[in-house]
């Protein structure tokens, strides 16, 4: 599949990811963080619950998955962390860099189904419903937007092909969406990327395989705040270069809000753009990053092209004022600061240069 219109769209759907605030536990349904911690068991099925206001039932696991691109690596990583792979039919989801590496190619093994996108970037209703899949995955309620050319998931039911949405990101296409799925969508934090794991694990019974992985992606989370704890917080700024294209001015893409000030404080640090809206991404201009206080630079990785340390250069270069030009003080992310199961690998990652040795 051709990346690169992906990734411009990819640009665009991150814009509204920046506008999510920080802090709250609960996730898309006001559930507590508990929720994925609860004692695992087996899966009986019916299956029945509603998701996005859609009421979805499954009577067995799916076995014949496709996942929809939705500019998103988060499901897909999911699945293959779970040992889900061997269900999915056909994917759509690619980056081409990642916190972890191995995981660039378990995705490219996984199958396409020969798919195509249309000109909104993502799988049109025939190829969907030619493929006939038993389950189809959204990052957002988006990807079943008739408008777009995909298939709503009313068409899809008629089918007899269930549909699902990630819950944290109900709100994001859906103009009809409530309070508490909003609230969801502004709230999200790591604990939202542990929630989907949460749910394929109730989805396809792999709820034990589900809370081990969710066990051992916190536990690599908390040993970091445990580490930084009481240690002062450093101005963090997470910048993508290769993402100029969300700036009105052509400057990197700086993120703020949600699920990438959360990564920023496991770590130790403060977003140097806390409190900002999505507003922030588009419109910030040089003036306003030249005197933003900068203890520490992020420099996030678009495509596999881009070199983290060329980058960090050019932009200490071009911002000699901060103190973490003055200090050399930077490490290179990609897919670990979005919604998706690798929020751990970015928090250590980052840890490391708040606050290193301690």
């Amino acid at each position: 599949m051709n990346l690169r219109p992906l990734r411009r769209l990819l640009a665009v759907a991150l814009v509204a990811l920046t506008a999510a605030a920080c802090g709250d536990p609960e996730g898309v349904s006001g559930a507590p963080a508990a929720a994925v911690t609860a004692p695992a068991g087996r899966t009986g099925y019916p299956l029945t619950f509603d998701n996005c206001g859609m009421r979805v039932t499954f009577q067995r696991p799916p076995q014949r998955v496709l996942i929809l691109n939705g500019t998103s690596v988060g499901e897909v990583e999911s699945f293959i962390l779970l040992g889900l792979d061997k269900t999915v039919l056909a994917n759509a989801q690619s980056y081409g860099v990642s916190d972890d590496p191995s995981m660039i190619e378990k995705i490219k093994a996984l199958p396409t189904g020969g798919l195509t996108m249309n000109k909104n970037f993502d799988v049109p209703a025939e190829q969907v419903l030619k493929l006939k899949p038993d389950l189809v995955v959204s990052t957002w309620s988006g990807g079943f937007d008739a408008k777009k050319g995909f298939a709503t998931r009313e068409q899809l039911a008629a089918a007899g092909i269930t549909s699902l949405v990630n819950p944290v990101n109900c709100a994001m296409g859906k103009p009809e969406a409530t309070p508490e799925e909003q609230r969801a969508f502004r709230n999200q934090s790591i604990n939202s990327s542990l929630e989907f794991i949460s749910l394929l694990g109730r989805v396809f019974d792999v709820q034990e395989r589900a809370l081990d992985l969710i066990g051992k992606l916190r536990a690599r989370v908390e040993a970091v705040r445990t580490r930084v704890g009481g240690l002062p917080a450093k101005k963090v700024l997470i910048a993508y270069p290769g993402m100029a294209m969300m700036n009105a001015n052509g400057l990197p893409a700086v993120m703020t809000g949600g699920i990438y000030d959360d990564v920023i404080k496991a770590a130790g640090g403060v977003n140097a753009f806390a409190g900002q809206t999505a507003d922030a991404t588009r419109t910030l201009n040089k003036e306003q990053l030249a005197t933003a206080q900068v203890d520490v630079l992020v420099v996030g990785l678009f495509t596999p092209e881009e070199k983290g340390d060329e980058e960090a250069a050019k932009l200490f270069a071009a911002y000699p004022q901060w103190a973490a030009a003055k200090s050399k003080t930077y490490t290179v992310v990609s897919d670990g600061v979005y919604l998706g199961p690798l929020n751990a690998s970015a928090v250590e990652k980052i840890s490391k240069v708040v606050h290193p040795g301690d």
